[in-house]
C-alpha cells in the first residue's frame, strides 16, 4: 500500500504547485491514501473552509494542520459542523490532538481506503519552542490505545529537531510513519526505523522557495536587520511540492520504504 504525505501548503504558490503535481504523482505511484498538511494554505497563515474543500478536490483523504489552525476564524464553524462519527470532509480536517480538551475539531481520523484497508491519521504538535499544547508523547500513548487500524500515520508538527527525532523513536514499531512538519525545510534523513516505522524530521514546505520559509525575503530581512515589526506576506517564486511517499504492508502496518519527493514548476 502506498501513502502520499504532502508537506505544508503555503499560500497561493503552494496551492498551485500541488495542483500541478499531485495528480500525476498519485497515479504514477498507485497512491491509496493521500494526506496533506494545509495549515498555511490561506495566504501562508491558516486555512479556510473553501480552501479545505479545494484541497480535498485534489484527491486528499485527510488534511492536517498545526499551530496556525485558528488563524482563519471561519474554520472553527467548519470543524464544528461534523460530529465525531462522521466521514464528512470537515471531520477529515484535523487539528493537533494534544490541544486543550474541549476545543473545536478532532486530532485523529480513522477511515477505510477504497480497497478496504483501515487506516488512522494522528495530528500532534510539539512543545519545544512552541506553546499551547499538552505533552505530545503521553497524548500519543493514550490515543494509540484506542486505535485498531494497523496503518497509522502521525503528523508531528514541531519546531525542534530533537523533539521530532525523539517522537520517531517513541513510536517506532507502533505506527506506520512519523512525519515532521512546521519548519518548512525538507530534511534528508528519511529512513525506516528498526521497528518498521518510516520517519522524516521534516517533509518540507509545498510553496515558494525564493523566500524565508514561505515569506517574502525582504520583509523578513528587514525584521532581522532592524528588529522593527512589519506585516509578513507570502512569497510567490520558485514553488516546489515537497512530499514523502511511503510503502507499507497493509496487513501489519509496517513501513517498507520511504522516498522524498521535491517537484518544481
Amino acid at each position: 500500500m502506498n501513502i502520499l504525505f504532502v508537506g505544508d501548503i503555503f499560500g497561493s504558490a503552494g496551492r498551485r504547485i500541488v495542483r500541478e503535481h499531485i495528480g500525476h504523482v498519485r497515479k504514477t505511484h498507485g497512491v491509496e491514501l493521500t494526506i496533506i498538511n494545509a495549515e498555511n494554505a490561506a495566504g501562508g497563515f491558516g486555512l479556510t473552509p473553501a480552501l479545505a474543500e479545494e484541497t480535498f478536490d485534489l484527491g486528499a483523504d485527510v488534511l492536517t494542520t498545526g499551530n496556525h489552525v485558528w488563524d482563519k476564524k471561519e474554520l472553527i464553524a467548519y470543524l464544528e459542523s461534523a460530529p465525531a462519527e462522521s466521514d464528512a470532509r470537515a471531520r477529515r480536517v484535523l487539528r493537533p490532538a494534544n490541544f486543550q480538551p474541549g476545543l473545536p475539531g478532532y486530532g485523529v481520523y480513522e477511515g477505510v481506503t477504497a480497497s478496504g484497508v483501515a487506516y488512522a491519521v494522528v495530528n500532534l504538535q510539539g512543545r519545544v519552542f512552541m506553546s499551547g499544547t499538552n505533552d505530545p508523547f503521553h497524548a500519543a500513548d493514550a490515543l494509540l490505545k484506542n486505535i485498531a487500524a494497523k496503518v497509522m500515520v502521525v503528523d508531528f508538527h514541531a519546531e525542534a529537531t530533537s523533539e521530532k527525532v525523539a517522537m520517531g523513536w517513541h513510536l517506532d514499531g507502533r505506527v506506520t510513519a512519523v512525519l515532521g512538519t512546521h519548519t518548512h525545510i525538507p530534511t534528508a534523513d528519511e529512513r525506516i526505523l528498526p521497528g518498521g516505522t518510516a520517519y522524516q524530521t521534516d517533509v518540507g514546505m509545498s510553496g515558494p522557495y525564493d523566500s524565508v520559509i514561505g515569506v517574502e525575503k525582504d520583509l523578513v530581512l528587514q525584521r532581522f536587520l532592524t528588529n522593527m515589526p512589519g506585516k509578513f506576506e507570502a512569497a510567490k517564486g520558485n514553488a516546489k511540492m515537497c512530499a514523502a511517499l511511503i510503502a507499507c504492508d497493509a496487513e501489519t502496518g509496517r513501513a517498507e520504504s520511504i522516498q522524498r519527493i521535491m517537484l518544481g514548476e
